[in-house]
């Protein structure tokens, strides 16, 4: 990672509520190119509701987000930003390939360019020989994979990705992580959710966030050294266990 990258995205202040629910309660963060930040925390700590002002789907009631120097939501960086929800957003009636066509032209590609992208993403996506198959015969895990592919299409700045190997098998999660190093040491900028602990480990910096706040931030490295522990499983059971004492 170039600690010294430039700012692709930042969140000041941001408070959100449903309800008397607190998703957010003054969480302030930064993504620059060339980095891997990891948000690790328990489920419910907020790290899918910051995501998400990050790229625009919800509106914090206090603070706010900037992608690229804009204020989210905007419109003018969508094509920068490549966006991977938990719940796949996918044409079940059409083929993976077609899937992917279609959204490389919506990204303003011509269909021979459309469809070479296509190709080289099923290959990456370990989807070959199923790239013909409509999407609704697909497993759950040939589903994230193909999401993945999507969020990749445009060969974005910034990957914004919400537990992006839940059901994939450890074969694929290495080839997924190797890539997620590729694309930083390429100059983007990737925010991956994750409770899978050894992904927390290839992170180059981690947030730790419990309660809608980010309670530490570092390297792996930094963040089990700040809690006295050997590996980032420790120190996620001992957060929530202070956090639930406080």
């Amino acid at each position: 990672m170039n600690s010294s990258g430039r700012l692709c995205a930042q969140a000041k202040g941001l408070k959100k509520r449903f309800g008397h629910v607190v998703a957010l309660d003054s969480l302030s963060l930064d993504v620059r190119a060339g980095e891997v930040l990891g948000l690790i925390g328990p489920s419910g700590s907020g790290k899918t509701s910051f995501v998400k002002v990050l790229v625009g789907i919800l509106t914090p009631d206090e603070g706010e987000a900037s992608v690229f120097g804009e204020r989210m939501p905007s419109r003018g960086v969508l094509s920068r930003v490549g966006y991977m929800a938990q719940a796949d957003v996918l044409y079940d009636d059409l083929s993976a390939l077609d899937n992917l066509v279609y959204f490389a032209t919506l990204e303003g590609m011509d269909r021979k360019t459309s469809k070479r992208r296509a190709l080289e993403l099923i290959d990456f996506a370990g989807l070959s020989g199923h790239e013909k198959r409509f999407v609704r015969e697909y497993s759950g895990g040939m589903r994230k994979r193909l999401s993945l592919a999507m969020a990749l299409v445009h060969d974005p700045e910034l990957f914004v990705l919400d537990e992006p190997t839940v059901g994939v098998d450890p074969h694929l999660r290495q080839r997924f992580w190797k890539e997620f190093a590729d694309l930083a040491a390429r100059g983007k900028a990737i925010i991956a959710t994750t409770h899978i602990m050894d992904e927390a480990e290839r992170c180059d910096r981690l947030a730790l966030i419990f309660d809608g706040k980010v309670i530490a931030t570092g390297s792996p490295a930094e963040i089990r050294s700040a809690y006295g522990v050997t590996n980032l499983e420790d120190v996620f059971l001992r957060a929530t266990v202070e956090g639930a004492e406080s």
